[in-house]
């Protein structure tokens, strides 16, 4: 791993919040990512599960962790499974975790060899009436690709049919939509990494580079602060590249009179960052640019000021569109006639503004969170509001990661990003 060592009093705080939430005689079980493969004997980079990172912060394939705190030996309480580590396996792929490194990492002092685990899990099965399965129950899932957790569960429900069975989903959702001060401290990171990257492109950007260009810049600047890269596939849009959501070829040229969109965030110890900016390519908006630029940021602004505790997912997005709504008609882009007429499954702004303007942000980009319940202080969020005018050639979009606080506005976590038309068009004319 680039990053520097994680507070292992985060692994340890995240396990205790947990189990105080697990059913009594009950068993909770967390399994690594495959190590995914191309072809050949090619791999994908490993990228380790999320869950089992956020319950122990081991970053590494081959690994399970058990939770069971009413196990008749207190040493079987917290457990890790790990791949045993020898010379052979140092010197052909560098280094995996021993037994001690394991404890300073997460704070766990049973710490097996997976070889181990058959047998150990038997024995704590027979103590246990029910076994938390770690099924994945995010709402933008659509995983079709069977995971280390998949086969876990359907051999345990083969081997232990007389057990009781619940999901670990729905108490991870919550304890991981709000966020340990340790981890605001990782994703500020991640977006102070992004900011450098952002700050080199202004002065590379100019008519004639390449989209590519551009995602090189990024990722050197990433890779040489500790990140391991983008948190997710980048956005580098030029002209009418901007109107097409998640366009990802970045493979055309940036000419002179074109907008840039950049969706790119660098990730930090896996956490992640999101930002949007949108810039010109010859350094200088036109008016009409700035005028629709100018629009959205003013959405940006005002949708962010309601982020706030026991605000409802489904009217934040509601009032939203009604801001969005004014923009447009100041704008030319939609009439009073519109909106009379509109769809109120699909409002006259969703030809403009067709997503929604905030997700949850942490381990993962669209990060967990429970939308039908109110939002709570430390909950992470990207406030991303655009404007798609495809008959005009552009699309502007801009987007910052805030922080929910206990009372007032959020805390914007890419404050020192420049965002403003007027310091962008100063930096990029420097």
């Amino acid at each position: 791993m680039k990053y520097l060592p994680v507070d292992r009093n985060l692994y340890i705080k995240n396990r205790k919040n947990f189990v105080a939430q697990m059913r009594p005689k009950s068993i909770a079980v967390f399994n690594s990512n495959d190590i995914y493969p191309v072809s050949a004997d090619t791999t994908l980079p490993f990228n380790q599960h999320r869950d089992i990172l956020y319950l122990s912060g081991v970053d590494q394939e081959e690994s399970i962790l058990v939770l069971f705190p009413d196990a008749a030996d207190e040493k079987q309480r917290e457990v890790l499974f790990l791949r045993e580590t020898n010379a052979h396996i140092a010197i052909w792929e560098g280094e995996k975790l021993t037994k001690e490194r394991a404890l300073e990492v997460s704070g766990i002092k049973t710490v097996y060899w997976l070889s181990e685990f058959d047998k150990i899990f038997f024995q704590m099965m027979t103590q246990s009436e029910m076994i938390y399965f770690n099924t994945n129950e995010h709402y933008r899932q659509s995983v079709e690709t069977e995971t280390r957790e998949d086969r876990f569960i359907q051999k345990t429900k083969k081997q232990f049919p007389a057990h009781q069975w619940a999901k670990s989903n729905p108490i991870l959702q919550r304890l991981r939509s709000e966020k340990d001060p340790i981890e605001i401290d990782l994703i500020q990171n991640a977006c102070n990494i992004t900011e450098k990257g952002f700050r080199r492109i202004l002065n590379f950007v100019k008519p004639g580079v390449w989209e590519y260009e551009v995602e090189a810049e990024f990722i050197h600047e990433f890779i040489r602060n500790r990140s391991k890269g983008f948190a997710y596939t980048p956005i580098i849009a030029s002209g009418n590249n901007a109107n097409v959501l998640h366009y990802i070829e970045n493979n055309q040229p940036c000419k002179k009179g074109d907008l840039l969109l950049l969706d790119v965030g660098a990730e930090y110890a896996n956490y992640s960052s999101d930002m949007t900016r949108t810039i010109p390519v010859n350094g200088t908006f036109t008016k009409r640019q700035k005028e629709v630029y100018h629009a959205v940021l003013r959405v940006k602004n005002d949708a962010t000021k309601l982020l706030v505790p026991g605000a409802d997912w489904k009217a934040y997005h509601v009032e939203v569109g009604k801001l969005m709504t004014s923009e447009l008609i100041g704008l030319g882009l939609l009439d009073k006639a519109d909106v009379q007429n509109e769809n109120p499954d699909w409002p006259a702004y969703k030809k403009y503004f067709m997503h929604g303007t905030s997700h949850h942000m942490g381990l993962d980009t669209h990060d967990y969170g429970i939308l039908w319940e109110p939002m709570t202080a430390n909950m992470v969020f990207t406030v991303e509001p655009g404007i798609y005018i495809p008959e005009e050639g552009f699309g502007i979009r801009l987007e910052d990661d805030v922080v929910i606080q206990p009372q007032g506005e959020p805390f914007n976590l890419m404050k020192n990003i420049p965002i403003e038309a007027d310091e962008i068009e100063a930096l990029m004319n420097a």
